[in-house]
């Protein structure tokens, strides 16, 4: 039986498949920060960056780019059987597997990460719009643009969720607590 790939080997590879695929921790916090701005004016592009960082050591995410990115190279490979070769080259309208695997990703951070993932799948915002082509430079993205989607939802929610601990005036311990919950899976 094989070791378990540590945790940092995850999280490593799920970081740099995003970076390879031209998308930055930056360009997702520009998301969050313009989702987030108009109910926290005081909020800084940092607060984002570490948001979306900390969104990036879930585990759930991590095995969602993964398996997402994996699939859009293949893709772009021609290594995957039809029909789905073609779903997935395409970008098939009806196929929402996409999509299914980003939500999937999006339920650890609640209600307003189900709602923010809604909004940006729709209104395609910064890298997402990007993202969002049958193919890029001959790049295949059909799951990553939505699973950049979800790593924005959850930061948004994230924020959102420590807009509230702040202003219940919550101890810096407790919102650390909050915070090692939340890393949990």
């Amino acid at each position: 039986m094989k070791n378990r790939v540590h945790s940092r080997e995850v999280e490593a590879a799920a970081r740099r498949l995003l970076n390879e695929r031209g998308v930055t921790i930056p360009e997702i916090a520009e998301i969050v920060y313009e989702m987030q701005i108009p109910f926290s004016p005081g909020l800084t592009k940092e607060e984002c960056i570490e948001s979306v960082d900390a969104v990036l050591m879930k585990r759930e995410i991590q095995h969602a780019i993964l398996v997402g990115v994996e699939l859009d190279i293949l893709a772009e490979q021609k290594k995957l059987s039809e029909p789905l070769q073609s779903i997935v080259e395409q970008d098939e309208g009806l196929f929402g597997v996409d999509e299914t695997i980003a939500l999937g990703a999006v339920f650890g951070y609640g209600s307003i990460a189900v709602t923010t993932f809604g909004h940006l799948d729709k209104f395609k915002m910064g890298i997402i719009q990007k993202l969002d082509t049958k193919i890029a430079n001959g790049k295949v993205h059909t799951f990553l643009d939505d699973l950049v989607a979800s790593i924005a939802a959850n930061a948004s929610s994230r924020l959102a969720h420590r807009l509230r601990d702040k202003q219940e005036k919550l101890t810096d311990e407790e919102i650390e607590q909050l915070e090692n919950e939340e890393k949990i899976g």
